[in-house]
């Protein structure tokens, strides 16, 4: 069999593979974005029972009443990011110690604005849970 004079080689893109491939990456990003939510990196230390040596490091407490300290000095919640930077927050590790009863929006807003100032490494100071009595 000849082929015909008046028929070409087909030289057309089709089209439909790639909108099938378009639509399921975006149904996949789609599904997959609420979970990429941000959050903040904190360090921890990576063996929890030899503990923290806090006396390296600059402490940030918040106390009941809602005051902080950095270090020694009480400072407003306003002046928090000049304060850490005159401590040299920045240069080494922070530790942040808050009484349980501090509401939690204040804590995240307070660690954003360490974050922010520059505060590289983070760590939280809990106590250890009571020990039950023996009899």
């Amino acid at each position: 069999m000849r082929e015909s004079p008046f028929r070409r080689p087909m030289a057309e893109i089709n089209v439909t593979p790639l909108v099938d491939v378009v639509l399921v990456l975006l149904i996949i990003f789609m599904v997959t974005a609420p979970f990429l939510q941000g959050g903040f990196e904190i360090d921890l230390p990576k063996v929890a029972a030899r503990g923290l040596d806090v006396r390296e490091g600059l402490i940030v407490t918040v106390r009941a009443d809602q005051k902080i300290a950095v270090g020694n000095s009480v400072v407003s919640f306003d002046r928090l990011e000049d304060a850490l930077a005159r401590a040299g927050a920045a240069r080494r590790p922070v530790f942040l110690k808050a009484d349980q009863r501090v509401p939690y929006g204040m804590i995240v807003e307070l660690i954003s604005r360490m974050r922010h100032s520059g505060v590289a490494s983070l760590g939280i100071v809990t106590e250890p849970p009571p020990r039950p009595q023996s009899p």
